[in-house]
């Protein structure tokens, strides 16, 4: 008599083992992830300081959903999805602290989200070392509590591909479509330009590769990009003209997109500068530099490794994104930022993490030995770069906020109270401090001309911020000086209090 088995079926799958095969994500080890997320929250909390003032970027974020001062000048590149993820918070209070703790607890389960999209396709320690690689860079923790895009871009495309290649492996897998569409809306949300460059290589292997297969996946994919870009899309025909003209302004306001060479640029920054630009001065020294390099050679080892393995999507589709993610921020832009290359760090990180555990784990003999030792030598010396360039960057950070906040103290001393509008150099943090609109003549962010900033003091007090004293523009030609903690300060006559006037 043939014995009948009562085993499940298995289905066998495009691009791994049947689901039957792979372990179930909570006997393998579910709390390394979770554990690497609580710990990422943790060290947010304290190394970044809940009590670092908002920046600049922060402030225009937030004024669009705060009740404590007028909302700031929002150009063209900026889309609101931040600004929606604040809002909970920031609608109502106006503690940066407590936004700090929202942002450094939603930035942990992000995390975790992240990393449990890529269960089945890399071992749970590997997604554990691979989430841990990226927490622990200064970048990803700097930027993980601020109420800034780059680092849900970032979170958004690691879910975005590791759900793709659910999906793709096995296509009734209805979870991972829907997680396919929600990296893509996140990522759309916080920033479109970036989500399209993120999803090219998606987006080219559905349309080129055997592309009726997977209509269901294009579907979900151009779904959720364009589900996070609608509002941006709206905005852009209602205040721009168009989807092109906006993107036309986005480029001027970043100095006009085309053939740069970004990459001393963003090395310069690695020194723990958030912005970079104009770039100058000399490139860190070659301790904190090192990892950078580091990286590309590790990604070509976990391709190499996948290969062999013959495993190459799960690998190969990341680097992939990770590559198209970056061209934008290193060769077409003429400045940088550091958190501009959070989104390729992201996707780099898992298949890096492979390739160490790959070398880590290979046959025990001398070379074994050799190559456990350089790893952990190199993994202290990377976290120990790391945080001391976080604590120069949040020291500097910290202490430069500080001096937007006793300017705006300042400025309640001469009498300006709202409602009121701040002009010049660092208006916007310095504004929104005091309870005060922002406006600007020139620059990234001109928003109005000198005649209306006169026509204005007749009705309101104006202020305009400089930090050495100078020749006013003829708007403010008779306006008075009063010595600030970070300045100098030009009020209008009627903005300025008799009890209170002082002159430097």
């Amino acid at each position: 008599m043939t014995r009948i088995s009562d085993a499940a079926p298995t289905r066998v799958t495009e691009h791994g083992p049947p689901p039957a095969a792979r372990p179930p994500w909570r006997t393998a080890g579910e709390w390394w992830p979770a554990a690497v997320a609580a710990a990422f929250t943790l060290l947010q909390l304290a190394l970044v300081r809940p009590g670092m003032g908002l920046g600049w970027d922060e402030t225009v974020y937030v004024s669009q959903v705060s009740t404590h001062a007028p909302a700031a000048f929002f150009s063209a590149p900026r889309a609101r999805g931040i600004t929606l993820l604040v809002a909970p918070v920031a609608s109502w209070s106006s503690s940066t602290a407590l936004l700090r703790v929202y942002l450094a607890v939603l930035s942990g389960l992000g995390l975790y989200w992240a990393l449990r999209a890529w269960r089945g396709l890399f071992s749970v320690r590997v997604l554990a070392a691979g989430g841990a690689l990226f927490a622990s860079l200064w970048i990803t923790l700097f930027y993980g509590p601020q109420a800034m895009p780059n680092y849900w871009v970032a979170v958004g495309a690691s879910a975005t591909v590791a759900f793709f290649l659910h999906a793709r492996a096995d296509r009734t897998r209805r979870g991972a479509l829907w997680g396919v569409a929600a990296g893509a809306a996140l990522m759309a949300w916080m920033r479109p330009t970036d989500a399209v460059w993120v999803t090219l290589p998606l987006l080219a292997l559905l349309l080129f590769v055997r592309p009726r297969r997977h209509l269901r996946l294009l579907l979900a994919l151009v779904t959720g990009l364009a589900a996070g870009a609608t509002e941006w899309i709206v905005e852009a025909y209602v205040d721009y003209g168009g989807v092109g003209a906006r993107l036309s302004a986005g480029s001027r306001i970043q100095g006009g997109l085309g053939l740069h060479n970004a990459v001393t640029d963003q090395l310069r920054s690695l020194g723990g500068r958030a912005l970079c630009r104009p770039c100058t001065g000399a490139i860190p020294s070659a301790p904190v530099i090192a990892w950078w390099f580091v990286l590309p050679l590790l990604a070509a080892a976990a391709l190499v490794i996948a290969v062999r393995a013959r495993r190459t999507a799960a690998t190969l589709l990341p680097l992939a994104c990770a590559v198209t993610a970056a061209v934008p921020y290193l060769f077409l832009i003429a400045y940088a930022a550091p958190r501009f290359l959070l989104p390729a760090y992201a996707l780099l990180a898992i298949p890096v993490a492979d390739a160490l555990a790959r070398l880590v784990t290979a046959p025990a003999g001398r070379l074994r030995a050799v190559t456990v030792t350089l790893v952990a030598v190199g993994l202290a010396g990377h976290l120990a770069v790391q945080f001391a360039v976080l604590e120069r960057a949040v020291s500097r950070t910290t202490a430069d906020h500080r001096v937007w906040g006793r300017t705006a103290a300042d400025l309640r001393r001469l009498g300006i109270r709202p409602p009121c509008l701040v002009t010049g150099a660092q208006s916007v943090p310095v504004a929104f401090d005091a309870g005060c609109a922002s406006a600007h003549t020139g620059g990234h962010d001109a928003n109005t001309t000198g005649p209306e900033l006169a026509r204005t003091a007749n009705r309101m007090p104006v202020v305009l911020l400089t930090t050495h004293l100078v020749h006013p523009p003829p708007y403010a030609r008779n306006w008075q000086p009063h010595s600030l903690t970070g300045g100098y300060a030009y009020l209008a006559p009627a903005a300025v209090q008799p009890a209170e006037r002082h002159h430097p």
